[in-house]
């Protein structure tokens, strides 16, 4: 697609349509017999896989995967709203209808009469449109509300911390959070001189509670900054893995003191590396 064409040219919209066209006939009588089969509870983990399949690539500068990606979460989308649609509930349109409505809605100081100068004012106002929108539902009136169930605990986390943050629910300077890190490690030390299990998990999570608080309060994401973690481990131990090869030795043969020495001499080689 040329990068000039507007979502509403004639092409545009022929593309989406042709697009439509297609998951409605792989739904249809004579279609896939895979795509047939698939229900709102089988496709939840290709949802799953397809978003951190996109997640990966935007990290990188192949574009061409990038917008292959898309894509992929795309027809989640629209495998779901074809499945809503064979039910009589909704379509595609509505979902589309849906969203720029509440985009519209939320967005007062873009198409409406409201200012907002900064990111932090456009979050301020956001929440408290959400916020009069829970007033004016049935449903949970919690300034918590909305946070989804099935998120990552680390992201999950940061977003609750977040949100109760926004309302003035927050620690006052990092020194508060970082004594608050200190009494948690305490408190999982305590419960493991007590081999008490339950409140060994307990306190845990709490650390790790604390541990997310403080990656707020340093404007670090807590995922990236574990995944970070990770992938610098397992650089390391695959780097180990050759050197011990090189010698001759296989991993399970060795005690845990010649792995060591390997460790060490990799991060030391990587010491040297850095600039």
């Amino acid at each position: 697609m040329n990068s000039t064409q507007t979502v509403n040219s004639p092409e545009a919209a022929e593309k989406m349509r042709k697009l439509l066209e297609v998951i409605t006939r792989l739904r249809g009588e004579h279609g896939c017999p895979w795509d047939k089969e698939q229900t709102l509870s089988s496709l939840k983990p290709f949802l799953i896989e397809e978003a951190y399949e996109l997640f990966d690539v935007m990290d990188g500068s192949d574009i061409s995967a990038h917008r292959e990606e898309l894509g992929d979460v795309l027809l989640q989308v629209l495998l779901q709203a074809q499945i809503r649609k064979e039910q009589g509930a909704f379509s595609f349109a509505d979902v589309a209808e849906t969203l720029t409505e509440k985009l519209i809605r939320r967005h007062p100081h873009v198409f409406g009469e409201s200012t907002a100068d900064s990111a932090e004012e456009v979050i301020k106002n956001w929440e408290q449109i959400k916020q009069d929108e829970r007033k004016s539902g049935d449903g949970d009136k919690s300034i918590l509300h909305g946070i989804p169930r099935s998120l990552p605990a680390l992201h999950k986390a940061e977003r609750v911390q977040a949100r109760a943050a926004r309302h003035g629910f927050d620690w006052e300077q990092v020194h508060d959070v970082m004594l608050k890190v200190d009494e948690e490690l305490a408190e999982v030390k305590e419960a493991m001189t007590e081999n008490n299990a339950a409140a060994v998990r307990e306190e845990i999570g709490d650390l790790l509670f604390s541990i997310v608080n403080l990656c707020r309060f340093v404007d670090t994401r807590p995922e990236d900054a574990l995944h970070a973690t990770v992938q610098k481990f397992t650089r390391r131990f695959s780097a180990v893995e050759r050197i011990l090869q090189e010698q001759g030795r296989a991993l399970q043969d060795c005690s845990l003191a010649d792995m060591d020495d390997a460790w060490n001499a990799v991060k030391k080689a990587e010491i040297k590396k850095a600039p």
